[in-house]
């Protein structure tokens, strides 16, 4: 078995061989330890480019095709909203390829915090069933510390505000979420699970309980009145399925 270092992980041969085997199909053995990473929240390049992707959801297939069409990195920047993990059969690899980019590619590969990037949530929707099967919980314990030590927006040119799910009522100036502490685990309630959790609703004014159980809804008189409030064109968001790639 594999025992693996922090440094060693950041060596570039080390990475890029971990990435041609995760794009050739070929599982690794698990690696000790437990590793933390350094992850982004603010993009602020005037001259930023780049292409901002929606739920994986463990369709590893679909993130290869994803690069096959837009590009491999490090050719073109990369701004994930979360979800990477539940419902699909490739959850570990989805993850593990994000992963392995972000540390090789850290300026090119952004990864924000969904929903299920929560313990509580993808014990029940497929990742831990999966680490259990092919691994060991233990595994599955160590990817939950790295959530929990995601972001959960990021700010492109000061204009475009992204996140997994949208707009809170506790949610007045972009600078409240720069504000929130990691590692942290996700609330019931609250700006950092509506930040993940909540939907627009083009019928609602105003704010609205959501049918999903979690979080509300906001109408577009919420969307822009925070826009307005806080000097943005738009904000960017994953979440919900769509008809086509962008509604």
């Amino acid at each position: 078995m594999m025992k693996m270092t922090m440094e060693g992980m950041m060596d570039k041969g080390v990475l890029d061989d971990i990435i041609r085997r995760l794009l050739d199909g070929r599982g690794g053995k698990q690696g000790e330890g437990r590793f933390y990473w350094l992850f982004y929240l603010i993009i602020d390049e005037e001259d930023w480019y780049g292409k901002c992707q929606g739920d994986i959801h463990g369709q590893y297939q679909d993130l290869l095709r994803l690069f096959e069409y837009g590009g491999f990195p490090p050719s073109c920047n990369y701004l994930f909203l979360g979800d990477y993990v539940d419902r699909g059969k490739q959850s570990l690899e989805t993850i593990c390829l994000l992963l392995a980019y972000k540390i090789r590619y850290p300026d090119k590969i952004s990864l924000l915090r969904g929903n299920h990037e929560d313990a509580k949530i993808n014990r029940i929707y497929g990742f831990y069933d999966e680490c259990k099967r092919r691994f060991n919980v233990r595994l599955w314990k160590i990817f939950t510390d790295c959530f929990n030590c995601l972001p959960v927006a990021a700010l492109i040119d000061e204009k475009i505000l992204c996140m997994h799910g949208g707009l809170s009522p506790e949610l007045e100036k972009v600078d409240q979420i720069r504000e929130i502490q990691r590692p942290t685990e996700i609330p019931d309630s609250g700006l950092l699970c509506d930040l993940l959790w909540s939907d627009p609703d083009a019928k609602v004014e105003g704010w609205s309980d959501s049918d999903r159980g979690v979080s509300c809804t906001f109408g577009p008189d919420r969307v822009a009145e925070f826009l307005d409030k806080n000097d943005l064109d738009l904000i960017c968001r994953g979440h919900q399925v769509t008809n086509s790639f962008i509604s």
